[in-house]
C-alpha cells in the first residue's frame, strides 16, 4: 500500500506542477456554505444568491466574494448539480469546490458525475469562477476517530479519480487539495496524501481544543500552533485556512466561552491577521442557522432574514 501510494504521488507531482503554482495564496476571502438548512431543507439557487450577495455587503469589511462548498451534489438528490453553481454565476462569486467523499465509492462517483455535469451545463461561466477543488473534508480526522471517514490510501485513490475526471476539461489546470485538521496531516500514515495534492486546507478551532488552554486569550496561540505545524509539513505547497471561527452562543468547552464579545476578539486576532498575511481564508461562517438555532452557533448573523437581522459583532480590523 505504501509503495502504491508513492507511485501515484510521483505521477500526480509530474502532472500538476502548473496547478501547484496557481494554488499560491492570494488573499482570497470567503465563507463556508452548507448545502441545506438546519431543518434539512435543501438550499435552492435563490437561497445561495441571497447569502452570496449578503456576504458582499458586510459592515466594517469588504471583499468577501468567495464561497467554499462541501459538495457538488444538490441536497436530497443522487447526483444533480448543486444550485450553488448557478447562484455563483449569477452573483460572480468565486468557488472553492468541495466533493464529499466519506460516503464511499458511490459518493465519489456521484460527486464526479455532478462535477462533470456542471462543466458541461455551465461551461466557462462556471469554470472561470473555480479557484480550487477539495477532495473531501476532514475525512482523515473522522476515520481516525472511528466515525464515517476514509483512510489516506482511499483518499489518494479518490484524488486520482478527480484528476482523471477533469483532465482535458476547462478545470484541468485547477489546483486540487484536501481539507482536514492539522493533527490529521501530522499523522505519518497520512503523509502520502500531501504528496498527491497541490494545496492543504487547514481547519482550526481553538474553541474545540478542550485538552489544552483554550480561552479566548489562548486562542491565537492555539490557532497558530496548528497552522504553523501544517505550514512546516506542507513544505512548498500553500496552506489555505478553510475553516475557523468562534461561536457567539452555545456551551462552554473547557475555558472557551461562546459570546459575541469573544467572537469579535477572535475575528480581530485571527481573521485580521490572516487577511494582513494574504492567506486564502474561508470563515465559518456567515449564518449558521437561518431556520432554528445551531448549538454552538458560529454565525456572524443570527437566525432570521439576512437582510433584516444585524451583524452580531464588528468586522473591522483595527
Amino acid at each position: 500500500m505504501r509503495f502504491a501510494s508513492s507511485v501515484i504521488g510521483l505521477a500526480a507531482t509530474a502532472g500538476t506542477a502548473a496547478a501547484a503554482v496557481s494554488a499560491a495564496n492570494s488573499g482570497i476571502k470567503g465563507f463556508n456554505y452548507g448545502a441545506f438548512f438546519l431543518n434539512q431543507a435543501a438550499k435552492q439557487q435563490a437561497d445561495f444568491e441571497y447569502e452570496f450577495n449578503r456576504a458582499k455587503s458586510l459592515s466594517g469589511t469588504s471583499g468577501w466574494t468567495s464561497a467554499r462548498l462541501y459538495s457538488m451534489v444538490q441536497w436530497g438528490t443522487t447526483s444533480d448539480v448543486i444550485s450553488a453553481i448557478p447562484a455563483a454565476i449569477s452573483t460572480k462569486t468565486t468557488l472553492l469546490l468541495g466533493l464529499w467523499v466519506s460516503g464511499g465509492d458511490q459518493a465519489i462517483a456521484n460527486e464526479i458525475a455532478a462535477l462533470k455535469a456542471a462543466i458541461n451545463q455551465y461551461g466557462t461561466s462556471f469554470t472561470d469562477l473555480v479557484l480550487g477543488i477539495s477532495v473531501g473534508s476532514e475525512d482523515l480526522y473522522r476515520d481516525a476517530s472511528g466515525e464515517v471517514g476514509v483512510s489516506g490510501a482511499t483518499l489518494i485513490n479518490y484524488i486520482s479519480q478527480v484528476r482523471s475526471a477533469i483532465a482535458g476539461t476547462a478545470l484541468a489546470g485547477v489546483p486540487v487539495g484536501h481539507v482536514d485538521t492539522y493533527d490529521s496531516f501530522l499523522n505519518a500514515t497520512n503523509s502520502a496524501v500531501i504528496d498527491n495534492i497541490d494545496w492543504l486546507g487547514f481547519d482550526g478551532y481553538p474553541y474545540w481544543e478542550e485538552t489544552k488552554p483554550n480561552s479566548i486569550g489562548d486562542a491565537p496561540e492555539r490557532f497558530y500552533d496548528g497552522f504553523n505545524k501544517t505550514l512546516a509539513l506542507a513544505g512548498n505547497k500553500p496552506v489555505y485556512v478553510t475553516e475557523t471561527g468562534w461561536p457567539t452562543s452555545g456551551k462552554t468547552v473547557n475555558q472557551a466561552v461562546p459570546s459575541t464579545e469573544n467572537a469579535r476578539i477572535y475575528w480581530q486576532d485571527i481573521a485580521c491577521s490572516l487577511i494582513a498575511k494574504g492567506v486564502n481564508l474561508w470563515w465559518y461562517d456567515l449564518q449558521e442557522s437561518q431556520y432554528g438555532t445551531a448549538d454552538p452557533d458560529f454565525g456572524i448573523f443570527p437566525a432570521g432574514d439576512l437582510n433584516t437581522v444585524s451583524q452580531l459583532y464588528d468586522l473591522s480590523c483595527v
